[in-house]
């Protein structure tokens, strides 16, 4: 008896890790135009993928005081505010703040300086140094001008936010932060009964909350028809409470819609899925409050420098 379900479990997990390395091969084949790209001069590419660095006080942006934001050369995503912009006098444009959740910090190879990268895309943008008291912030982004582009302020994008449910909210992020026209995300709980709840409560199953993500998107380069068909086609719709190999209610499948058009554009989603043979079980809720996880859950995948291990791209549109 001991044997045969040794054997059952084996298989068990034979078969539930095969499936998400099946999904994880599957997430090469990300339609383009999520990730489509502004065509880079040479000089661009040198600085902005291959991470050079521009010549001091030669940059567009360096003596520049107009008002608006300074966003990515490459993807576009917002990423410095113009009021926390400052002269630090080193040669390049800085700042003592980012939008949040748009730049990324990574320790250089050498462990002397700390690179900065466009969260949405990875672009090279600088590098970011503390402790030196120029601005209360006590934080510099020293970045390439190069890196930037400018949208004055009156024609920022507009944008709109949605919140999605399914399954490990870190697979989810994963993915939605590669859309292009993704602005900003956070990953949290929602739907439940308890207010400020934290991670070890939704595990327990006692709060009735989902793990959640909110994603801020540019209306002028997205919609959200193409953010919700991206979180149908990375993640399994027709699973109930779990996503691979998790498992737990926090896991259910769910749109949150802000707006009846968010409403309608989901079931009209739905009704092509199952028109072509998903058995979708993903619910379609009104928003509720959405609580922010903790710090160490946001984007952990970037932070892990890992990949999902039960979400992956599958074309279902």
């Amino acid at each position: 008896m001991f044997g045969k379900f040794t054997i059952f479990i084996l298989a068990f997990t034979f078969i539930a890790f095969a499936g998400c390395t099946q999904r994880q091969n599957q997430s090469a084949s990300i339609p383009q135009k999520n990730m489509k790209f502004k065509q880079l001069t040479p000089e661009e590419e040198r600085v902005i993928v291959h991470k050079g660095t521009e010549v001091p006080f030669t940059g567009k942006y360096e003596k520049f005081n107009e008002t608006g934001t300074y966003i990515c050369k490459r993807c576009g995503a917002p990423l410095y505010r113009s009021g926390d912009k400052f002269d630090a006098r080193c040669g390049w444009p800085s700042f003592d703040d980012e939008v949040p959740g748009a730049v990324k910090r990574i320790p250089d190879a050498d462990g002397m300086r700390t690179e900065i990268e466009c969260a949405s895309c990875g672009a090279h943008l600088g590098h970011v140094f503390l402790g030196e008291g120029l601005t209360p912030k006590d934080t510099r982004h020293c970045v390439n001008s190069i890196s930037l582009d400018f949208v004055p302020a009156g024609s920022e994008a507009q944008t709109d936010t949605a919140i999605f449910a399914g399954g490990c909210f870190w697979g989810v992020e994963y993915y939605m932060k590669k859309i292009n026209g993704v602005i900003s995300t956070e990953v949290g709980y929602t739907g439940g009964k308890t207010d400020h709840p934290d991670y070890k409560q939704v595990c327990s199953g006692t709060t009735g909350h989902y793990e959640a993500i909110e994603v801020v998107f540019d209306l002028h380069r997205t919609s959200f028809e193409e953010v919700a068909k991206m979180f149908f086609e990375t993640h399994d719709p027709t699973e109930w409470n779990h996503q691979g190999p998790d498992w737990g209610e926090q896991y259910r499948s769910a749109v949150f819609y802000k707006t009846a058009e968010q409403k309608a554009i989901t079931k009209k989603l739905i009704r092509l899925l199952k028109e072509k043979g998903y058995k979708v079980v993903t619910e379609v809720l009104p928003a509720k409050t959405f609580w922010k996880a903790e710090d160490y859950h946001q984007d952990y995948y970037d932070h892990k420098g890992a990949t999902p291990y039960c979400h992956g791209y599958v074309k279902r549109f």
